[in-house]
């Protein structure tokens, strides 16, 4: 049977899926196919950052997202036990000494294990690999080609999934050749040293915080207010934990220019101030990385400020065999763990006589600043704009964890619970305090199947812990959150 496609009629698909982008959710995507029988290919190409960073197989969270800013989280958390050590009886010294070349090689060998990993896995399923860049001609052919050889073919596949993630934002008017990006903070050849970091989302306060925690002198510059879509109440924890930590904070302001000096910093500008740092670090958002897709050719429909493409409920774009998940997909959470199942669910719906579809809802994640914050469903502030005010309740405390006795930040933990009213069922929950995301993993389990805050007083608390605390809640937000010291439930 002949299938009609925009410029030409073929007679059989060189694939039956073909997925554009080699990340953790096109991975998954290709792998699930293929298990179920399909001939699948992957087109993953890296274009080198603009300070010339580039990477292997894997995505933004194997290389430059998840994963390496998780070690480099852990490594500034194992540095700052220290107090912490001295104030337990241990003969600690006064102050320890980084060695950032030390780490990084550590990491990288890791993560060329991972890029190993993932060239295996498509090896042994049989999936092809192209390690070319790909572009639409039509809604069922591919233009692949090698930059390295100069070199291009097409193929052709009956569905195609794009999957290829974003990449950061730079700073309009400014050289982005004297400032890095997350895409090149994890590949720095040496300790990054004094730095500012312009932008107030979750990837600049945490490059800000395991930074001041390795020992770099840290500014950050905020435009207007830190992490603006999450819950403030939570939020305000977590700044004044890192101002605490010695992180500076400059509000208000974005760049107006940055200059190479003959020393190597930069000096930076903005209003009537000026100030010399040896690294600029932009962090101001990410843009989905289908620029170089040519998505009109196949009559995909995206936009135009951010270029995510529009997608519906089982991730199909306008384009009937055409699908897209991950970061460059339209109002999805950019978060890997999503990819990663919307992808599996797409390719079972494809392959198989599955209908399960993806739940975009009740996701839970967490911000892993040195203080760190686990969040699930609505902020305050978004439950009352969805539901309205009389229809909602909000409960919240401060808490202070038991091992805690050896640190000074009395009253920066901190738990709000957003509930529906009528009958308490949880629609928020929200975490900032040590351990947060092995916390939060459980509790997304209970809101999504609709848990109430009766569910929750009524479960037995492993005492002591941490994750006790958000078991019995009572204080309104309306009020001063209680401040525990970390034996509510020693019967005292």
């Amino acid at each position: 049977m002949e299938i009609e496609t925009n410029t030409q009629t073929i007679q059989n698909y060189n694939y039956d899926l073909f997925v554009i982008g080699g990340g953790s959710g096109g991975i998954k995507t290709a792998t699930t196919a293929s298990k179920l029988g399909a001939k699948v290919a992957v087109a993953d190409y890296v274009k080198p950052s603009e300070m010339g960073t580039s990477w292997g197989l894997g995505g933004t969270c194997v290389n430059v997202g998840c994963i390496p800013k998780y070690l480099f989280h852990s490594a500034a958390n194992l540095g700052d036990l220290l107090h912490d050590q001295r104030a337990a009886g241990f003969n600690a010294p006064d102050q320890l000494t980084h060695n950032w070349e030390t780490m990084t090689k550590k990491v990288h060998e890791y993560i060329r294990k991972l890029n190993w990993d993932a060239k295996l896995t498509l090896t042994q399923l049989g999936v092809k690999y192209y390690n070319k860049l790909a572009r639409f001609v039509d809604q069922h052919t591919v233009e692949l080609y090698d930059p390295k050889h100069n070199t291009t073919e097409t193929v052709t596949a009956k569905n195609i999934v794009i999957s290829v993630g974003g990449r950061p934002t730079y700073l309009e008017n400014i050289d982005p050749k004297l400032t890095m990006t997350s895409d090149d903070i994890f590949f720095a050849k040496k300790n990054p040293g004094k730095t500012l970091v312009v932008g107030a989302g979750y990837v600049s306060l945490e490059s800000a915080g395991f930074l001041n925690g390795l020992g770099c002198d840290v500014t950050v510059m905020v435009r207007s207010v830190l992490l603006r879509s999450f819950d403030q109440d939570a939020v305000t924890r977590v700044g004044k934990y890192m101002e605490n930590k010695g992180v500076k904070f400059i509000t208000g302001a974005i760049p107006d220019n940055v200059s190479l000096l003959e020393n190597g910093q930069r000096r930076v500008s903005w209003g009537t101030n000026s100030e010399d740092f040896d690294t600029v670090l932009v962090a101001i958002g990410r843009t989905a990385n289908t620029k170089y897709l040519n998505l009109e050719a196949a009559g995909v429909k995206y936009d135009p400020r951010n270029l995510n493409i529009y997608t519906n409920d089982v991730d199909a774009t306008n384009v009937d065999n055409i699908y897209a998940i991950g970061d460059c997909a339209f109002d999805r959470p950019e978060l890997t763990s999503v990819a990663v199942m919307a992808g599996s669910l797409l390719a079972s719906r494809l392959f198989s006589e599955s209908t399960k579809l993806m739940n975009y809802k009740n996701v839970a994640s967490t911000v892993f600043t040195p203080l760190e914050y686990g969040f699930i469903g609505y902020s305050e502030k978004d439950a009352i704009s969805t539901f309205g005010k009389d229809n909602i309740v909000a409960y919240h405390s401060t808490f202070k964890p038991l091992d805690w006795i050896y640190n000074d930040n009395v009253d920066l933990c901190y738990i709000k619970m957003v509930c529906l009213k009528e009958n308490e069922k949880i629609i928020g929950l929200h975490y900032v305090g040590p351990n947060s995301a092995n916390i939060m993993q459980g509790y997304s389990v209970a809101l999504n199947l609709n848990a109430t805050r009766q569910d929750f007083i009524d479960t037995v608390a492993i005492h002591p812990s941490y994750s006790e605390e958000l078991l019995d809640l009572n204080i309104l937000t309306s009020q001063d959150p209680l401040n525990s010291e970390g034996c509510k439930n020693c019967g005292l």
